[in-house]
């Protein structure tokens, strides 16, 4: 079993370095090119839009016909195999390259994370103690990139990543077809989905995850962007993104012990309001040092929240939904937060600077945290009131 555990965690930290390195310089890549961030959000809008259609197929695929290892294989080896194609100056190529991409990559998360805990919980380990490895390996895999494009090219960042990458597909080889005994899916795919947007507070729980991930998209996707913007360079950018990714570390090692304490509603709930000060502070103080610095809050927001979301969707889906309950959720937090936060914050960085898009982020997470708080307050609610109907 340790063996499997620590072949995961290699996965994570491959995964997390490929990511890391290629993902924050991509709109710095496409805007070499000569596409504007209004482009660059409708050229993404369009990718996660296709990622979205088809993301319930891959947990199909997963739950279903139990292939968890080939469509993990295939999230990573697919997109890094097109990187190369980024180097076209012609915008309907790279659309089409960002589109296929998006289609595999966007099942990693899902995926994976419904493997690593079903994992973790034979083991007797943490789903945390897996995903932080991921974070690791973004915070150094952020920080390289930076060097790397500042030694070298943008336009050459293909070739890391893509080395990078086959290291991840090949551990993946090495990992068990599931992380659990294979069975089939005894219930249907549209009565488990069913059962699960029928419930109010999964509904409010994912709406609030909606409100509070689309401004990840403005540091994703355009801090880099913002940061030169505002007068920073490539290289202090790449500082920015390994604070932030190596903050997540500590933050998924204590995320248990803080879920244990608080209850996983109200860590979420703790993690938008983080999300709400991060940006609020840029508001008031726009400046590229204060953006370094507000990097340290990445793990008590995006960290606590993360962790948080994946094993409270994990409560509530049924063990034979496992890849579908997280494909569901990844459609919300990734795909759908990902088509509204590309366009509007690439609108508002264009059309209004930094400023506009912090504005519009700080108020967003806000909205999401008071949806957050009736999650909260819902499940103070039921465990009150369980001893009552016990004694009945």
């Amino acid at each position: 079993m340790w063996t499997k555990m620590l072949k995961l965690r290699l996965f994570y930290l491959f995964l997390g370095l490929s990511g890391g390195l290629f993902g924050p310089y991509l709109t710095l890549l496409l805007s070499h090119n000569g596409l504007d961030s209004s482009r660059i959000g409708m050229l993404m809008a369009l990718g996660t839009l296709v990622a979205i259609l088809l993301q319930p197929v891959w947990g199909i695929i997963s739950d279903r016909y139990r292939q968890t290892r080939l469509v993990l294989i295939l999230s990573v080896a697919v997109p890094a195999a097109l990187a190369v194609l980024y180097r076209s100056d012609l915008y309907l190529v790279l659309t089409l390259v960002y589109m296929v991409s998006t289609v595999f990559s966007s099942t990693q998360a899902p995926i994976s994370d419904s493997y690593a805990i079903a994992a973790a919980r034979q083991a007797g380990s943490t789903y945390g103690s897996i995903r932080l490895m991921l974070s690791f390996g973004a915070a150094v895999g952020g920080y390289a990139g930076g060097r790397y494009v500042s030694a070298f090219t943008v336009s050459s960042i293909w070739l890391p990543y893509l080395l990078l990458a086959a290291a991840a597909v090949a551990v993946a080889l090495t990992l068990p077809r599931e992380a659990e005994e294979n069975h089939m899916m005894p219930q249907s795919l549209s009565r488990g989905i069913r059962e699960l947007m029928g419930n109010r507070m999964f509904l409010a729980f994912l709406g609030g995850s909606f409100l509070v991930n689309q401004t990840m998209t403005a540091f994703g996707t355009y801090f880099v962007l913002a940061f030169k913007s505002a007068g920073g360079s490539t290289a202090h950018a790449g500082i920015a993104l390994l604070i932030a990714s190596i903050t997540n570390v500590p933050s998924m090692l204590i995320a248990s012990k803080v879920m244990a304490r608080w209850g996983i509603e109200r860590t979420m709930l703790l993690a938008a309001l983080v999300y709400v000060l991060r940006w609020g502070i840029q508001v008031v103080l726009p400046d590229p040092s204060v953006m370094i610095g507000v990097q340290f809050l990445h793990g008590l927001s995006f960290g606590f929240f993360y962790i948080a979301a994946v094993e409270y969707v994990s409560r509530i889906t049924a063990a034979d939904m496992q890849a579908t309950g997280q494909s569901v959720f990844n459609m919300v937090f990734s795909g759908l937060a990902g088509i509204v936060g590309n366009l509007l914050n690439g609108y508002l960085l264009n059309q209004g600077g930094v400023a506009a898009m912090n504005i519009s982020c700080m108020l967003s997470a806000a909205l999401g945290s008071l949806l957050l708080l009736i999650v909260a307050r819902s499940s103070r609610r039921r465990k009150f009131a369980a001893p009552v109907q016990t004694g009945v």
